[in-house]
């Protein structure tokens, strides 16, 4: 996790409880902030459920206070006890680790996959209209799409094969994403031969 050694850590009681952790710990909750509060925040959790109002919205609301608002204060030393008990799950538990990392990986693919078809133009957004640049970034999320849907597809048929085959490790299968590019021709002359191509229900001859 980025700046992990920068985070602070609060408890609900004396610091000097915690003896062991002591030298991490930054600050303690308020609670009756939100004990004073807490009615208030349950009908404010309610209503967003309901999609009665949206969280940005009501962030924006509280945000907008001159003065810092109660609840939104209330808030605050809630998401700091859930911050908390997150990082201390996180530095202790390595099955939760590697659970964050295969995450952020997959979205990292994704990154990596977009900035390989945003090529034109280095990858910038250079239309001054908000019309146009909307309509790049939805043409980009389609190749994306597209990208994704064909390397589905065929990891598909080629598990399918090799399961068939006796020659599967089923326990790799987790760690395969339909994201990679390497394949595909994104520069370069595009050759078509038309007797080649398959039929709508047809897919192209597996390389295995």
């Amino acid at each position: 996790m980025r700046d992990l050694s920068d985070s602070k850590l609060y408890v609900m009681d004396k610091s000097n409880v915690y003896s062991k952790i002591d030298s991490i710990l930054r600050g303690k909750i308020n609670i009756k902030i939100i004990q004073d509060n807490y009615d208030d925040v349950l009908r404010l959790a309610h209503s967003i459920r309901e999609g009665r109002v949206s969280a940005s919205l009501i962030l924006g609301k509280l945000g907008s206070y001159s003065r810092q608002n109660k609840m939104a204060t209330a808030l605050r030393e809630m998401g700091r006890i859930e911050k908390t008990i997150f990082i201390l799950d996180y530095i202790s538990n390595e099955t939760l680790r590697r659970r964050i990392q295969r995450g952020l990986n997959k979205g990292e693919a994704m990154n990596g996959l977009a900035r390989a078809l945003f090529f034109g133009k280095r990858g910038e957004l250079r239309e001054r209209g908000l019309q146009d640049q909307l309509q790049r970034a939805s043409a980009l999320n389609i190749l994306i799409n597209a990208t994704t849907v064909w390397n589905t597809v065929y990891l598909t048929e080629a598990t399918k094969i090799l399961k068939e085959k006796g020659l599967l490790k089923e326990e790799l299968l987790p760690h395969i994403s339909p994201l990679g590019w390497e394949h595909i021709n994104l520069l370069g002359e595009y050759l078509f031969d038309s007797k080649k191509v398959p039929k709508s229900n047809e897919l192209r001859p597996l390389k295995i």
